[in-house]
């Protein structure tokens, strides 16, 4: 039992929530800041729901790597804290049988959570949770293994932008707008950056096991103009914020580019450096949380001063 609790924290991995805590702050920040709508108690019976759903994620993806022999493939010198996967059923913390009910245990927990939400709150939250689950589901698990065919980038970025942004943002304030779908873009943009980059130190054991990411498809040297391009776009998401809002608290995301520069620099000059690369996957992150923090207080601070 002591083991097998090991094994769910080490998929559920609480220090990688940020990832869905950040889009769901910014809506509920929106929500806050463009109607003075919110409730604390709905905020958190979703952020439970959709903790469950990531936590379903990761299980199914670990349990699929391993049987794909990717997670078996990754050389010991290629290990960080950014990649390869949460590893539990090479460590021997999960069997097959146990990361399977992980997975169909916290799925549908959170789709219970869901649908009392869309029953008890904010019908229209249903189709949006709907999705939301299918890719979780889809994003590693046959028969769409989403992961594996070059759209895992693309699910991550919907899912934890759009989805997850709007998603909160309407079960607080119960409509939607385009400042909403547009402050969400930023968001997707740099998560699918995060992903991107964390998948350079898994290349080779990813190209073995045929995962079909834009890394292996690209290879390293041309995927860097991906990188770049996508904090291209997250910044210039921001510039039309900006024009289309005329609040002028959106562009203190600014405050990250000398972040986004030493990254891009690093990922330049060490690709095939993993341990000195890994430069390049904290201030991913780094500029994920920061620009997080700043779309929270520029949504705040619009309900007080513009």
């Amino acid at each position: 039992m002591t083991t097998l609790w090991q094994g769910f924290w080490q998929v559920a991995d609480p220090k990688i929530w940020v990832a869905s805590t950040v889009p769901m702050a910014v809506g509920g920040a929106l929500a806050y800041g463009l109607t003075g709508r919110f409730s604390w108690y709905w905020f958190l019976i979703s952020m439970l729901g959709v903790f469950l759903i990531e936590i379903g994620k990761n299980a199914a993806n670990d349990l699929v790597d391993y049987e794909s022999g990717v997670d078996l493939m990754v050389a010991p010198d290629k290990r960080t804290p950014f990649s390869g996967g949460k590893r539990a059923i090479v460590d021997g913390n999960l069997t097959l049988s146990q990361a399977r009910l992980i997975t169909l245990a916290t799925l549908v927990a959170g789709s219970l959570i869901g649908f009392y939400i869309a029953f008890m709150r904010e019908p229209g939250i249903l189709w949006i949770g709907l999705s939301g689950l299918f890719f979780a589901a889809a994003y590693s698990l046959p028969p769409f293994k989403l992961a594996y065919r070059g759209l895992g980038e693309a699910v991550v970025g919907l899912t934890f932008g759009p989805l997850i942004v709007s998603g909160t943002f309407l079960v607080q304030a119960h409509f939607l707008s385009w400042e909403v779908i547009l402050a969400s873009l930023p968001i997707g943009l740099l998560i699918a950056n995060v992903l991107f980059i964390n998948q350079y130190p898994d290349y080779e054991a990813d190209l073995q096991g045929n995962k079909r990411n834009w890394v292996v498809r690209l290879g390293k040297t041309k995927g860097l103009s991906v990188y770049k391009a996508l904090f291209a776009g997250t910044y210039l998401s921001f510039v039309g914020l900006f024009a289309t809002t005329l609040n002028p608290f959106w562009l203190m995301s600014f405050v990250s580019l000398p972040l986004v520069i030493q990254a891009v620099g690093a990922a330049a000059r060490y690709s095939e450096d993993i341990p000195k690369m890994i430069v390049a996957n904290a201030n991913t992150i780094k500029t994920y949380q920061l620009t997080g923090l700043t779309m929270v207080l520029a949504a705040i601070l619009t309900r007080f001063f513009v």
